[in-house]
């Protein structure tokens, strides 16, 4: 739990006090779409399949504070410095980069308690590593359309 709530902390502060590029219109989008594709996916992965599980396998009141505040600020972070008018090779390498710390943090919640929250199942590292670009471009993916909403709506 500890290591969960020291994430929480960090991830909030960083987001919430060094992200400028982001409207709020724009930040709320993200953390929605984010809580629900996330939940989505665990609701397979996790309930259905047993991949991975935060806590305990089944329904969990303790991953809520995961679901609902770890990934939507790192979310907002990866999306405020993405380089949106960059060449497409500039795209890709931030993704990696990004997909890297991803990967590392992943590895920490495997913990044991108090540091760690996170089970594997049958899942595994390299899983995480082959979808979490995929899931960042979906990301992006959103984001962009969001931002031809709001162009839409300005005109």
């Amino acid at each position: 739990m500890l290591g969960m709530l020291i994430a929480i902390f960090v991830f909030n502060f960083v987001a919430f006090s060094k992200v400028r590029n982001l409207s709020v219109n724009q930040i709320v989008h993200i953390t929605v779409f984010t809580i629900a594709f996330q939940t989505f996916a665990d609701l397979y992965l996790d309930l259905k399949y047993h991949g991975y599980w935060y806590y305990s396998k089944g329904v969990d009141f303790l991953s809520i504070p995961t679901l609902t505040m770890i990934i939507p600020p790192v979310n907002v972070m990866f999306l405020n410095w993405y380089p949106l008018k960059r060449p497409l090779m500039k795209q890709a390498l931030y993704i990696i980069c990004w997909t890297i710390p991803l990967l590392m943090y992943e590895t920490l919640a495997l913990l044991p308690a108090p540091w760690g929250y996170f089970h594997y199942g049958w899942w595994k590292l390299w899983y995480s590593a082959i979808v979490d670009p995929i899931l960042l471009v979906i990301l992006v993916l959103y984001y962009k359309w969001i931002l031809k909403i709001e162009k839409n709506q300005a005109n």
